[in-house]
């Protein structure tokens, strides 16, 4: 299965390259606001569900562009298929994007690819045989200090997203590891995290083909991968970390209270916290300002009346300054 999932991931590669050749001529259109999908995620995708279904027709489709249209609808055996992860870096010719793909087994995943085409990069794991970087054998780093290591995540980027609680989140991580980084494929980003390229991942907003392929690499790799909360169970929760089992533990402690499964008590301590920061932030904005307001003029600096100027009145206008 692993080496028809291969062949697969090489085929919409090569799509994806001689596209890449002239990426302005792609068409795109956008399924919501930043976020797009192009010719060529469709036509990798299709190259994919039709490689996949020839060797295994009687399996079931899960894809991004397509969702469950294609393959049986009642198997156990579902192809999790991300076709181009990155469109956004792909459309701009920023070179960080892959092809995703990954077999779940009664909900669990046991086989996966990352193919990343600009670099024939070729990411592999097979449930308790281990995880491969183009034949090679991959681990996550052994760094056991959060502010030792590199961090990646990704940022909030479709409407709707929670950008204020995220921004305090990304606040905490950074100032707690050595940097964060935000490539732009979370499937390339979990790849490098069971490679050790970087120490521990984490984002919200996730779908399933976003994180199936990498999350089994990074277990594999001898990580661990859940939801802000610690829990296994994650695939269609929206919300993924990983990392060795360290740094795992350290991120787990950190973004728990922002998980959509947080406890009320944990949720209502990050919603003071952020009305605390608006309201210092409003109160500062306030203060800058004031020193502007008292100037009296563009330059800041003082007029003086004139000969022919009105008499000065003893009170001063209402809103005015008493001074």
């Amino acid at each position: 299965m692993l080496n028809v999932a291969v062949k697969a991931a090489r085929a919409a590669g090569a799509i994806i390259n001689r596209a890449a050749l002239d990426v302005e001529s792609v068409r795109i259109s956008a399924k919501q606001t930043n976020d797009f999908v192009t010719e060529i995620d469709q036509a990798a995708e299709a190259v994919i569900i039709e490689t996949l279904l020839t060797a295994y027709p009687g399996h079931g489709i899960l894809a991004e562009e397509s969702g469950s249209e294609h393959g049986a609808k009642d198997s156990e055996f579902v192809w999790i298929i991300d076709p181009l992860d990155g469109t956004t870096n792909f459309i701009h010719g920023f070179p960080v994007y892959c092809v995703s793909i990954a077999l779940a087994v009664r909900g669990k995943v046991e086989q996966a690819v990352i193919y990343d085409p600009t670099r024939n990069d070729l990411f592999c794991a097979t449930k308790g045989r281990g995880a491969y970087l183009n034949d090679r054998r991959i681990r996550v780093a052994k760094r056991a200090q959060l502010k030792d290591c590199l961090i990646s995540t990704g940022f909030p980027f479709r409407p709707g997203d929670k950008l204020k609680p995220y921004l305090s989140m990304l606040g905490e991580v950074m100032s707690q590891c050595a940097g964060v980084r935000r490539p732009g494929a979370a499937a390339l980003d979990l790849a490098y995290t069971a490679a050790g390229f970087n120490d521990g991942f984490f984002e919200t907003g996730l779908k399933p083909w976003d994180v199936a392929a990498g999350s089994l690499l990074v277990t594999e790799a001898g990580g661990l991968v859940g939801n802000f909360t610690g829990e296994a169970n994650f695939l269609d929760q929206g919300e993924c970390v990983a990392g060795n089992p360290r740094i795992y533990a350290q991120l787990v402690t950190t973004l728990a209270k922002y998980s959509k499964f947080a406890g009320a008590g944990d949720k209502a301590g990050v919603r003071q916290a952020l009305e605390e920061q608006a309201a210092t932030a409003a109160d500062e904005t306030a203060h800058s300002e004031a020193p502007r307001a008292e100037k009296g003029t563009l330059t800041g600096k003082k007029t003086r009346p004139t000969k022919t100027a009105a008499p000065v009145s003893a009170s001063p206008p209402a809103g005015d300054a008493p001074f």
